[in-house]
């Protein structure tokens, strides 16, 4: 036995309580942030939609917003944004385990919209990715198709678990689907906190070509889902070392992405609205 663990038990730390508290902490900071996210995307770009104001879409700086004369890209880019409010309400609807408990047939339908919308966003990705050229560097096209490829297998193995009705293993991949999903939302996040943090754009370039843009263009995904997978060994875990390592983990996670909430809000979307 580890003095770690020895001396967790000696405090009486419930390790495992622990982590679940830092884990519903971390829902309720993402969740709030998410929140934010889809109210700008209704309040910004769903208002422009409806109204037939397509031209608009550029009043905020976009990579390839609003084309006169391409109706099919403009139609895609509309369908691709308006889907990524409907993905991410139904994602976050998935991990509240007490709707789950209460309303399980909404649970499953909710689920459905979720995988098929995450499968439809990822090709609408891709598509504006590979052939409207909506990128600002190789290096975040890459990152795009890397994680539109991670949302489909991963939506893929959600759905066939669920299927065969391995339900833990159904959780699992449900929860790797959404992380992945939220990529485009961490992306922000993680680029307004690390301005936040360091009270200016520390390398970082306007064609995303810098270390600090490289890192957050994979990282955007790559970490979340680094970090749930240490979540999810630490849940498996006996001991209470790796919960709390893990719990310790997630908080500062937490802190960095309730930073990143705040630039976003304040710079990226409040302005617009």
């Amino acid at each position: 036995m580890s003095s770690t663990e020895v001396s967790a038990r000696e405090r009486g730390v419930d390790a495992a309580g622990v982590l679940g508290w830092t884990a519903r902490l971390w829902f309720v900071v993402a969740a709030l942030g998410q929140a934010a996210f889809i109210y700008f995307i209704i309040a910004f770009y769903g208002t422009r939609t409806v109204s037939g104001h397509f031209a608009a879409w550029n009043d905020k700086p976009l990579i390839t917003g609003y084309v006169e004369g391409d109706a099919a890209g403009n139609a895609m880019f509309a369908a691709h944004v308006l889907l990524a409010a409907i993905v991410t309400l139904a994602g976050l609807a998935q991990l509240v385990p007490a709707l789950r408990r209460a309303a399980p047939a909404l649970h499953r339908w909710s689920g459905r919209v979720f995988l098929a919308t995450a499968c439809v966003t990822a090709v609408s990705g891709l598509w504006m990715t590979l052939a409207r050229g909506s990128y600002l560097s190789l290096v975040s096209a890459v990152a795009i198709g890397l994680d539109a490829v991670l949302i489909l297998v991963f939506a893929g193995l959600a759905w066939r678990e669920a299927l065969v009705r391995r339900f833990e293993r159904h959780r699992r991949w449900a929860m790797r689907t959404f992380m992945a999903v939220s990529g485009v939302w961490f992306l922000r996040v993680g680029l307004m906190g690390w301005i936040v943090l360091n009270g200016r754009p520390v390398g970082m370039t306007s064609k995303m070509t810098g270390p600090a843009d490289v890192v957050l263009a994979f990282g955007s995904y790559l970490i979340p889902l680094a970090i749930l997978e240490l979540y999810f060994a630490a849940e498996r875990s006996a001991k209470p070392a790796p919960k709390l390592a893990a719990a310790g983990v997630i908080l500062v996670s937490t802190a960095y992405v309730a930073a990143g909430v705040f630039g976003a809000v304040a710079m990226m979307w409040g302005p617009y609205l």
